[in-house]
């Protein structure tokens, strides 16, 4: 199969964040990475007139790139998401929200938000033995309280998976852009958003033996860590970006 239509490359160098991406992007008339990406996006490079990438912050796309097609007045604008791993298999965040917050986006109901709580330790927990003092894993709530979040997760699971790795509005990502370099070796892969959806969205909404949760190729967790700072107790949801070179 053709590099370009499997949006896989292997490159020569890696890339060390966004702002090389939007270097490639403007140097396209002399990058080859640049270009296959541009072909991969559907362009034809003799139509280009223009080029112009930008790092955007605070949105699920990282990096926005701006198309001006000969003959046409209007300008295109394609949104990328990039995901930049050093090893095989390292999971990387692809959001992290206090509770609150994902109740205002998800109109989560009381119950499952004092479950989710206590699961992250936001809530001080109301069971004895606990494997961790300081929170609930899911599979220690009892099983009526594990259903209920299960049923929960399993009616909104569409719109779980499409706010937390494409986003809303003007900024959400359209696709993902994946950079790998482990040792001397480099790659990317891009792929359309809704591709990426498809594949970790795809899958059974679960309770795993470590007590967190799987939704597809998603898990769900306790954010962690922080040096025991508050923010240790926010909800946080993982994949491994490096799965979309195998598809």
């Amino acid at each position: 199969m053709d590099l370009v239509e499997r949006g896989s490359q292997t490159a020569k160098d890696g890339f060390k964040n966004e702002k090389d991406i939007v270097k490639k992007f403007n140097n396209w008339k002399k990058d080859t990475d640049a270009k296959k990406w541009l072909k991969i996006m559907g362009y034809k490079l003799n139509e280009i007139e223009y080029v112009e990438a930008i790092v955007i912050s605070g949105y699920k796309a990282d990096v926005q790139v701006q198309v001006t097609i000969k003959l046409k007045k209007a300008i295109d604008v394609e949104n990328l998401q990039v995901k930049l791993v050093s090893n095989v298999k390292g999971f990387n965040q692809i959001d992290k929200r206090w509770i609150d917050k994902y109740t205002e986006m998800w109109n989560m109901p009381d119950n499952v938000i004092n479950i989710l709580k206590k699961y992250t330790g936001e809530l001080k927990p109301t069971i004895k033995n606990l494997k961790d003092p300081r929170r609930i894993f899911i599979n220690e709530f009892s099983k009526k309280h594990q259903q209920i979040l299960l049923d929960w997760l399993n009616k909104n699971k569409g719109l779980i998976v499409n706010d937390i790795i494409k986003g809303r509005g003007k900024f959400a990502a359209e696709w993902m852009l994946v950079a790998q370099k482990i040792d001397k070796n480099a790659r990317w892969v891009l792929k359309p958003i809704n591709v990426v959806i498809n594949h970790f969205g795809n899958g059974e909404v679960i309770i795993t033996d470590r007590g967190s949760i799987k939704i597809g190729n998603i898990t769900m967790q306790r954010k962690g860590g922080d040096g025991g700072r508050k923010t240790a107790n926010m909800l946080q949801f993982k994949i491994n970006p490096a799965e979309l070179f195998d598809i």
